[in-house]
């Protein structure tokens, strides 16, 4: 019986082509990831404290969410 594996992962595989793409694709993961922690630190730094304390959270904890998903 033949088996086919299809767990292989390709990284690399392809090459100085391969390793720049990886790198360019890093690189907008980061620019996006940063973005969206500077957009969620912007509409939590817009909360009153009355709808902080409504979510949880103080005004010493926006730096924390935003930058949780780094």
């Amino acid at each position: 019986m033949a088996v086919l594996d299809t767990t292989r992962t390709t990284t690399g595989s392809f090459g100085l082509a391969g390793r720049i793409g990886a790198t360019f694709v890093a690189m907008v993961n980061a620019v996006v990831e940063w973005n969206d922690a500077r957009v969620t630190r912007n509409v939590l730094s817009s909360l009153t404290d009355r709808e902080l304390e409504d979510i949880g959270l103080c005004r010493g904890d926006i730096e924390t969410v935003a930058d949780f998903g780094r």
